[in-house]
Order: structure tokens, then sequence, then C-alpha cells
């Protein structure tokens, strides 16, 4: 991603700003130059609004005219306190004392028009300096950090990547370890059946080997289920034998368990009313409704939160000076290449969308879940997809098969 050259816009604002207060400046006109003069006032409104005569300065002649008086001056100068018997007050004006209009009445409140737009002009000009000085700094800021190989955009930019990616991958898992939870019941009873109805006599056949299972009848184990929940100690107890013997016995159990597991189909009874079906669907319609997408969306987000650790961990010195600082000098010398790299990884990730994608994988993982204990949605949604459903929960459990699932928790004895 290209850098935005922010602060030359910043340069050029202040300057058009302060291009605009200079024209304004040029615009204003300066203040006129007066004379004062004695006014009579011939009438006299309370607003201040008057009737006025005076005598000109310059030629002499006398003129009327309207003016603005002084509403506030004293009352004597007032009729009829200024000259009892006539209607006649004072007051004190101003005439132009140049220009084409020299000698005629000129009001003090004209200069108030002048005046706010000499404010607008300075309040104008401030703010101008004040923008391009702020672009100046900033835009040496950013020459320097460059100069020094800092990119803390980058970093920000990556490490919100990273966040999204690492959160997809959680919340996938999240989901699929909910699906083993709820599945680790039911395939451990399943097993723990079959292991039930085992004879125990089936592990010399299958085996080939000299075990006891004559005298582990006679001592009232009668299947390999037995023998797993009796131990090598239970066993060489039971049937009069040494440890060893016992530990032999467990052993083949041990190995006709695994492949009762390994072969054990956890089948979902949508009419069942069991909870632990019940979880089991709901927990699986997460991942349903989230679409197949989902798992190739979180491994994505799984490699590339580990890539983006590793690129963010040599980049560290490029998220600022008190960074770059602390930084010794073989990490300083890392990071131009792990930032060239990062930048590499955000121009990719945003060639093929992968933070909406991430955000909308989590979003359908975190809505797909079904509060319903009983399960009756996620119920009629695999009458309508059962395939969907056997295919992923063959997918999900397939790592949880290689452990010792449904032993039903023999283990040797010491």
């Amino acid at each position: 991603m290209k850098h935005v050259p922010i602060f030359r816009w910043v340069v050029l604002l202040g300057l058009v700003l302060i291009g605009c207060s200079v024209a304004g400046y040029l615009a204003t006109p300066d203040y006129p130059e007066r004379e004062t003069v004695d006014l009579t006032v011939l009438h006299e409104e309370p607003d201040g609004t008057c009737e006025v005569r005076w005598t000109d300065p310059y030629d002499g002649a006398e003129h009327t005219g309207s003016y603005r008086c002084d509403p506030y001056r004293s009352a004597t100068l007032k009729a009829p306190a200024y000259e009892p018997g006539t209607d006649l007050g004072w007051d004190v004006g101003y005439v132009l004392a140049e220009g084409p209009h020299k000698g005629d009445l000129s009001s003090l409140d004209e200069d108030e028009d002048i005046e706010a737009s000499i404010e607008a002009t300075d309040g104008l000009l401030a703010v101008g300096l004040l923008v391009t000085i702020v672009g100046l700094v900033g835009g040496n800021i950013r020459s320097v950090s460059r100069l020094y190989g800092m990119s803390p955009g980058v970093l920000r930019r990556a490490r919100r990547l990273r966040e999204a990616a690492a959160r997809v991958a959680e919340d996938h898992a999240r989901a699929e370890a909910s699906v083993r939870e709820a599945w680790a019941p039911l395939h451990e009873e399943l097993v723990r059946e079959r292991l039930a109805r085992l004879p125990v006599t089936r592990l010399r056949t299958t085996y080939r080997r000299r075990l006891p299972t004559k005298r582990l009848t006679d001592g009232g184990i009668r299947s390999v289920r037995d023998v797993l929940e009796a131990g090598a100690w239970g066993v060489a107890h039971a049937a009069g034998v040494g440890r060893h013997e016992g530990e032999r016995a467990w052993a083949a159990a041990r190995q006709t368990a695994d492949l009762v597991a390994r072969d054990a189909v956890v089948r979902l009874d949508a009419d069942g009313t069991g909870p632990r079906t019940a979880a089991l669907l709901r927990a699986l319609r997460v991942l349903v409704e989230a679409g197949p997408g989902t798992r190739g969306a979180a491994e994505a987000g799984g490699r590339l939160a580990a890539t983006l650790d590793r690129k963010l961990a040599d980049a560290a010195p490029a998220a600022g000076w008190k960074h770059m600082l602390r930084a010794g000098r073989e990490e300083r010398a890392r990071m131009p290449a792990a930032v060239a790299e990062l930048r590499a990884l955000l121009a990719a990730a945003e060639r093929e969308g992968l933070a909406e994608r991430f955000a909308q994988a989590s979003v359908d993982l975190l809505r797909g879940g079904d509060h319903d204990p009983e399960g009756i949605s996620a119920r009629v949604d695999f009458d309508t997809r059962p395939a969907a459903y056997y295919t992923l929960l063959a997918s999900v459990v397939a790592t949880a098969r290689s452990g010792p699932a449904g032993s039903g928790g023999g283990h040797p004895g010491p």
C-alpha cells in the first residue's frame, strides 16, 4: 500500500488559507480620515436616529441630513434641556476629510465592518500558519521515520490482520472442540458396549497368544471389557497367574479396544430423544451452517497468524522511536527485511480479501449456535442433509480416534 502524502496536502491547505488571508487584507478598505464637527440636533428618536444640521468645515456651507446620535449622552445635551423653548439638541459628529465625499457626515459604525473584516483575515492567517507548521513538522518527521525504516502504520495494519486471522482459527477450533466433547461420551459408550459383547476368548484367537482365557473365564472375567476394567493386577489375581501374564492379557485387550474404537461409528439418530445426541447435533450444526469454506479460512488464518507473529517480532523496532532506541544492533538489522515482508503479506491479503474472509467466517461460526436444549431445529436440519453432518463429524473426530477412547478406564498396574 502506497503512502498517502497527507502532510503535503496539509501544507498546501495552510498556504491556501494564508493566501486567502492576504487577499482579504488587500480587499479591506482603510479607515477614512475624518474631522469632528458640531451637530445641531433638529429631531431625535429614542434609538438615536437624528435629523441634524452642521457647517462644512471646508467650504463653510451649511447642510442637513440623517445621522445616528449617541442615545446615551447627557440629557442636558438633548431637547428640551439643551435650549429651553426649542426642540434643538447638540452632539458631536464626524465628516469625511478626503475623497469625493469630503465634508459629508460619516458614522463610526462603518468602522465595525472594517474591524470585523480585519479580525476574520487575522484568524484566517493564524489558522493557515498553524496548519502549515503542522504539515511541515509532520512531513519532516515522516521523512526521518522513513529514513530510519520506521513504519508504525504497517505494524498496526499487520497486528489487525493477525488478530482477525487468529480469531477465526480460535473460533473454528472452539467449534470443533465442542463437537469432539459431545461426540466423546457417545463414542465411548458405543465402544464399551461392543467390548462387553466380545468374549475374552477372542483375545487368544485374534492375537494367537497363549493367554489364560480359561482361567480368566473361571475367575469371572468373561469379556474384553472385563479385562480392561480389571487392569493387569486384577487379571493376574482373578486368573491366579503372575503379573507378567496379567499384563499380556491387558495389552491384548487394549489393542482390541483400539481397533474397535477406530471402527466404531457413532450413529446420529434424529428421532432419538437422548440429550447426548441432541448436544452433538447442535455442535455439528454450527459448523454445517458456517459452510465448508470455514475450515479453509480457519487453516489459512492459523498459518497467517503464525507467520505474522514471527514477522512482527522481527519488525518490532519499526513501531516507533522508543522501540527503535531500545532495540539492539541485531534487532535493527533484521527490521528492514521484516517490514518489507509484512508489506508483501499485507498486499497479498488485500488482493485476496483475507481480512473480510476471516471476519465473515468468525461471524458465521458465532451465529450458528442453537440454544434449544432439545436440539429440535438441529434434528430437523439433520433430516434434510444427513450426509453433510456425517462427513463433517468424520472430519472433526479424525484426530480424536487415535486416542484411547472407549478403553473403559483400564490401565496396567504398577
